[in-house]
């Protein structure tokens, strides 16, 4: 199979909406989040993570470790994701200060690694001789898998070679532990497979491709392995149930897998690393398998926003078109892990199924997880929030009305770091001749293999989108299934070409212009009959953009409004000084006026009005209120 989009090679200086984002990255959220993993941060949740790794350096150097470990067992990874973040950062937006107290956080890290390679705070700190005795809940390959891909990204940006060296060693200590010395096993929360195949491109070491492999072959295949590992140890960290193979996506070999099953994040890390995998050996036999994956997940079990994992019980899928509003748990860690799958099938196919769904992961539900002033965070993405019952009732516990500080789970808040400094390596792509231009980011694009192009674009609220070509060639250019119109232009002549699997193909030479114009009319989205929670209901989009109705905007209730059917919706102008700049949609609706008893066989009153929606990426940022993304349709 010929790999066609090698993101990895893609230089990209954002401009627009994305750098301005990408510029709250590196101005205020890489700050504030080096202050909370250095413990500085006020009135905010203890993380420690940088103290235990200078504790685990004592600890390798036999001196008194202090206050010991503190935090979740895989709290390392919170550095790791903050340094990939400042190193795609770096890449953009070069910064020597920044650069150099990333340098500082990573001599304190490879002081913490064993002389045999070995790099795990918690482990090395509190119980060095239970190593790799609970894969299932342990996060050892996890927190190296991050720690990897932080390694791969930091050389890439600056040329140094610290913390890969120290991965690479790490590396090492895992193959001989798993291949020389034959050691059975798979990680219970999947991500070193993705980051071993980062570490396999970035280095050319193929024992780190050996090992991506062992570790996906290897899931599965005996179904107890996790039952056995637990009856082997007389201890536990929080009492995962061994048996529950669906939760660990472990109870069949990858390839006979049919349902995405389990812990959400778990599910996408795995399928990443698969399709990965599968488009770099060219196993179709694996690719067919992450086939079956992306179907059972998008076609049976994702929300409208692009959101994944219905259930707060295990952060987990459960069954097809259950995927209730109010309690949806939707993480917003596992929405990353939607893109970062879909950007690995692209490398299998280019295919704008798989890309119309990164974008609408990414400015739904990525964006709703960090409060617009990059200051607060949330985990759980519910569809409907009522205060007094969300983050109230017991079943509602999960869903706040609110953005915390910080978490003590704090994967979410670097994750989102992370994804929006390296936007371009998901917006642009290219193989040896031809370039692709995935998703719509202003700013200047410079290809491995030589074009070279600006984008001039509003988007997401602008629907025109212009590429100026300095350097030409092949250029493929999505056409999203959801504009149900476009215009294409070279140098004002229409393009000729149809579109192929989503993607337009034209040839440019150097000084063309090329300009799309998608349609910004917004419309009605519906649900299958199969989602109970969704009959008689619609929601309202605009470009990739889900809409909700706040309370703030309506009166402080939209639990009485209703949209009519097929009724006019008007667009504002942009309106730089709300919600940090947005565009809002006005709804023909009818409020029902209900009186105060519990029940009544009364009739309510209606009376005509309209009904404002905001982008739900922007919600929850004008104190609590009510919001609702699918509204009751009136005929």
């Amino acid at each position: 199979m010929k790999k066609q989009n090698q993101i990895n090679i893609t230089s990209y200086k954002a401009d627009g909406f994305i750098g301005k984002y990408q510029k709250l990255i590196k101005e205020t959220v890489i700050p504030y989040q080096y202050s909370v993993l250095c413990d500085e941060a006020p009135d905010t949740e203890k993380s420690h993570v940088v103290q235990n790794f200078i504790n685990a350096g004592k600890a390798v150097r036999g001196e008194d470790i202090g206050d010991g470990f503190y935090g979740m067992v895989f709290q390392d990874s919170d550095a790791a994701k903050w340094i990939e973040a400042v190193a795609y950062s770096l890449s953009v937006m070069p910064d020597s200060e920044l650069e150099a107290t990333a340098d500082k956080l990573i001599d304190i890290i490879a002081e913490a690694q064993d002389n045999d390679g070995y790099l795990n705070t918690y482990f090395t700190i509190k119980d060095k001789e239970k190593r790799w005795t609970n894969l299932l809940e342990g996060h050892e390959l996890y927190c190296s898998g991050h720690m990897m891909e932080a390694a791969c990204a930091y050389y890439e940006a600056t040329g140094k070679r610290k913390l890969l060296d120290v991965m690479m060693k790490n590396t090492e200590h895992i193959y001989n532990r798993f291949i020389t010395e034959k050691h059975e096993g798979f990680p219970g929360h999947p991500e070193v497979e993705l980051a071993l195949m980062k570490m396999y491109r970035c280095t050319g070491d193929e024992k780190c491709l050996e090992l991506a492999e062992y570790f996906i072959n290897a899931r599965g295949c005996d179904p107890d392995f996790y039952k056995k590992e637990k009856e082997a140890r007389d201890w536990t960290v929080w009492g995962n149930n061994a048996e529950d193979n669906n939760y660990q996506q472990s109870g069949k070999p990858v390839r006979e897998q049919t349902d995405a099953t389990g812990h959400a994040v778990r599910a996408v890390y795995l399928y990443t690393g698969m399709a990965d995998l599968a488009a770099e050996t060219d196993d179709k036999e694996l690719y067919n398998a992450c086939r079956t994956l992306w179907n059972s997940i998008t076609k049976r079990r994702m929300y409208i926003t692009g959101g994944i994992g219905s259930t707060v019980n295990g952060e987990a899928f459960t069954v097809d078109y259950d995927l209730p509003n109010d309690t949806a748990y939707a993480e917003t860690c596992a929405s990353i892990g939607l893109m970062f799958f879909a950007s690995r099938m692209l490398e299998n196919e280019i295919s704008g199924e798989y890309t119309d769904i990164m974008e609408k992961a990414f400015y739904n539900t990525v964006l709703a997880g960090m409060q617009l002033d990059g200051k607060r965070f949330f985990y759980v993405n519910p569809l409907e929030i009522i205060p007094g019952i969300s983050g109230a009732a017991s079943t509602h516990w999960h869903t706040l009305t609110q953005r915390p500080k910080w978490y003590a789970c704090a994967c979410c808040p670097p994750n989102v770091a992370r994804l929006i400094t390296s936007f371009g390596k998901y917006a642009y792509g290219e193989n040896k001749d031809t370039a692709y231009c995935h998703l719509y980011a202003a700013g200047k694009v410079e290809f491995g293999n030589g074009i070279k192009l600006t984008c001039e674009t509003e988007y997401p609220y602008g629907f025109t989108v212009t590429y100026k070509i300095e350097k030409g060639g092949k250029i493929a250019i999505r056409i999203p299934s959801w504009s149900k119109k476009y215009s294409l232009t070279i140098n004002g002549e229409a393009a000729k070409t149809a579109p192929e699997k989503g993607y337009v193909t034209v040839t440019a030479a150097d000084g063309d212009e090329i300009k799309l114009v998608l349609d910004d009319t917004p419309r009605f989205a519906y649900a299958s009959p199969k989602i109970p929670e969704l009959t008689g209901c619609t929601a309202v989009f605009r470009g990739p953009l889900v809409y909700c109705f706040e309370g703030a905007d309506n009166n402080g209730d939209v639990l009485s409004l209703s949209l009519i059917r097929k009724g006019k919706i008007t667009v504002s102008d942009y309106n730089p000084d709300l919600l940090d700049g947005t565009v809002t949609l006005t709804a023909e609706a009818i409020r029902t006026e209900y009186p105060d008893s519990l029940y009544t066989d009364e009739p309510p009153a209606e009376t005509h009005c309209t009904a404002s929606a905001v982008p739900y990426y922007t919600w929850g940022n004008r104190g609590e209120n009510q919001m609702r993304v699918w509204m009751t349709e009136s005929r």
